[in-house]
């Protein structure tokens, strides 16, 4: 009879304790950490691994761990919130410095590890700071090993052993074996993965005894046993200190389970096969396996339901770069077990798509953005005032005061934006202002006036978005008509397919607005093109997650929310452009736009234009032009907000009807 009787009705899954740290992977492929030119900074650490992975696939996950009180201890803890995790447990240290790894892919075999953990602070949890209070709001208590290595860190974790077992919490334990960490290798050899210890057996055992389930690869369980060479013999000197459930991970063959007396062969043991799949990068996948095995277990499923979860999310994480971010979600997992196994899973388009949009992102209900990415036209309004360029820059940064003052109207926060240039010598200080204040921030690639599309400053998009903060959403604008000639259709789809490919691989969101020529319209077109023109992108397999679109009829809102949902009901929605409109014809437009598709809207020249050519000629000072641009902004969302209460009235008398 399994032990794995986890209590039910408390607010908290899992609580994972032990290493939190930075992972700074090597985005060079192929070479050694020396060779290494560049970094990608992710979270890190086998227990905020599982935190982060058991969050990610809906569990209510917590971390129970310790920071610097620093950059990477605040990027640590943000990252795990942001993913749905309790940080409330995570302690502060204000003299170390939170751990780092620097990490490489060399080949298949080769994957070279730094670990830079000298006195770091996750080593000095403090276990007088465990909260008993806390952990009795959990149903399991998740350990990794290199918190039972040291003398702090396995008190702590005794600690919260006791705690559990009191409170009815099932224990696990990833035995995680690092020999750098107890001391067997090399400081410079994080890489190797096993070293004999008879010492750390002797360690490991006298700690067996309190969990109910312990997890490990075949090496891991020859130093929990301490029998050389001997797998079978080793369990059995595990099973001689616990009665837990062994579950042995055995790379592509799958892993073994064993809830009672260890058999005379591994093969005799229950196993789940594994996935087969090509290798990119084995780190994390044991982290992954952990947490697809108890995302399982804490939902009723049965042990082999859950080691056959545990199995695909380790295939999934070793084909992608990292491990925390490479952590699958749910979507990912149905898609994967509905007869879409691939065994690239990262070349898998469906796959890579669930990836980014199923996981957990910022929600934006509503948006009310305030566009001034201008350039030509900020320049003709220099000329026509004849007011010097360099007049521009701080006019742009007035405008961001005046998003400010807005936002601060009761109902706005949340749901704030501005699109912004990032050109030096216009909008990039007001660009700089705006990031980190918590607002939507979109900033565009396109040459002004562009048609066919060209991007603006570079002819490498992929290289440009290597700069870009990851809030930043990429704007692009395409002048574009269905009906166009086959070989200007041609071109513009090749350049948006350049935009698709490097915010896929950048991870940047993508909005793509979406403007017909005036002289390729009809005359009656009330958002035709438009609709066909986006119909077409997604045949391409462009799948952005914003549109932006003028006015339309009613239908053709409706008739977008259809299409959208059709084919790709993760998109983020549809947000309404301004084409210059006076206001009070926007807000006309406004009430067209009630299909649920529609978030918003991203205006500017209707709103800005006047003033700012009045503030250049000197007949507006500072405040006037803030007072004159919040005036039409704030009329602006009004409308908005009056549209939107008139479609949640269509939508009760059409129930009632």
């Amino acid at each position: 009879m399994s032990m794995l009787n986890f209590p039910s009705d408390r607010p908290l899954d899992v609580a994972c304790l032990g290493r939190l740290a930075v992972d700074l992977y090597a985005q060079q492929i192929g070479c050694s950490l020396e060779e290494a030119g560049s970094f990608a900074k992710y979270l890190g650490g086998s227990s905020g691994n599982m935190a982060f992975g058991t969050a990610r696939l809906g569990l209510r996950s917590a971390m129970i761990s310790r920071v610097g009180n620093e950059h990477n201890g605040r990027f640590l803890v943000e990252t795990l919130q942001r993913e749905g995790c309790d940080t409330s447990q995570v302690q502060v240290d204000a003299r170390r410095l939170t751990g780092m790894v620097l990490l490489g892919i060399k080949d298949q075999e080769t994957f070279p590890l730094l670990f830079a953990r000298e006195d770091c602070a996750d080593m000095a949890l403090d276990a007088a700071a465990i909260s008993e209070e806390f952990l009795a709001r959990c149903r399991c208590l998740a350990i990794t090993g290199t918190h039972l290595s040291a003398p702090g860190v396995l008190a702590a974790s005794r600690r919260a052993l006791e705690i559990a077992g009191r409170h009815g919490l099932v224990r696990v334990l990833d035995i995680d074996y690092r020999p750098v960490l107890w001391g067997l290798t090399g400081r410079g050899d994080g890489e190797t993965r096993y070293v004999a210890s008879a010492e750390v057996s002797r360690r490991l055992q006298a700690e067996l005894g309190p969990f109910e389930l312990i997890i490990g690869t075949e090496e891991e369980w020859l130093i929990a046993g301490g029998v050389e060479g001997d797998l079978i013999a080793s369990l059995r000197r595990v099973r001689e200190c616990s009665r837990a459930v062994f579950v042995v991970k055995r790379g592509p063959l799958g892993c073994s389970l064993i809830e009672g007396e260890v058999p005379d062969a591994i093969a005799d043991a229950p196993t789940v096969p594994g996935e087969r799949v090509e290798v990119l990068n084995v780190l994390g996948a044991g982290d992954a396996f952990a947490s697809g095995l108890l995302s399982g277990l804490l939902r009723g499923k049965s042990l082999a339901e859950s080691a056959a979860i545990a199995n695909a999310c380790g295939a999934i994480v070793v084909s992608r770069h990292g491990c925390a971010p490479a952590m699958p979600t749910q979507a990912e997992l149905a898609h994967w077990f509905s007869g879409h196994r691939h065994p690239r899973p990262d070349q898998d388009p469906e796959l890579s798509h669930l990836h980014r949009v199923s996981r957990a992102r910022r929600q934006w209900p509503a948006l009310c953005v305030l566009a001034y990415d201008h350039r030509s036209q900020f320049d003709d309004l220099a000329r026509e005032a004849g007011a010097a360029p360099a007049r521009l820059r701080p006019l742009k940064r007035l405008i961001n005061e005046v998003v400010a003052q807005v936002e601060r109207d009761p109902g706005n926060a949340g749901r704030m934006g501005v699109l912004i240039d990032g050109r030096h010598d216009l909008g990039e200080a007001a660009l700089h202002d705006a990031t980190g204040r918590g607002w939507w921030i979109g900033r565009p690639i396109e040459l002004p006036g562009s048609r066919p599309l060209r991007f603006d400053g570079t002819d490498s998009l992929a290289s440009e978005l290597l700069h870009w903060p990851q809030s930043h959403t990429v704007k692009c604008l395409v002048f574009y008509h269905p009906d166009d000639t086959p070989a200007l259709r041609a071109e513009q789809d090749a350049w948006l397919q350049q935009v698709w490919t490097a915010t896929r691989a950048s991870g940047h969101e993508l909005l793509l607005e979406v403007i017909p020529p005036k002289d390729t319209l009809a005359p009656d077109d009330r958002g035709e093109a438009v609709l066909r023109a986006i119909r077409h992108f997604y045949d391409l397999g462009l799948r952005p997650e914003w549109w932006k679109v003028g006015t339309m009829a009613r239908e053709n809102w409706e008739a977008l929310d259809a299409l959208v949902n059709d084919r790709d009901p993760w998109c983020r929605g549809a947000v309404i452009l301004g084409l210059s409109q006076p206001v009070e014809q926007l807000v006309q437009g406004f009430a067209q736009a009630r299909a649920p598709v529609v978030k918003g809207f991203m205006i500017g020249r209707s709103v800005w234009a006047g003033p700012a050519l009045q503030w250049l000629r000197n007949e507006l000072d500072d405040a006037g032009l803030r007072d004159a641009v919040a005036a039409n902004f704030r009329a602006l969302i009004a409308g908005w907000d009056a549209s939107r209460v008139d479609a949640r009235q269509d939508i009760t008398e059409g129930a009632a009807a």
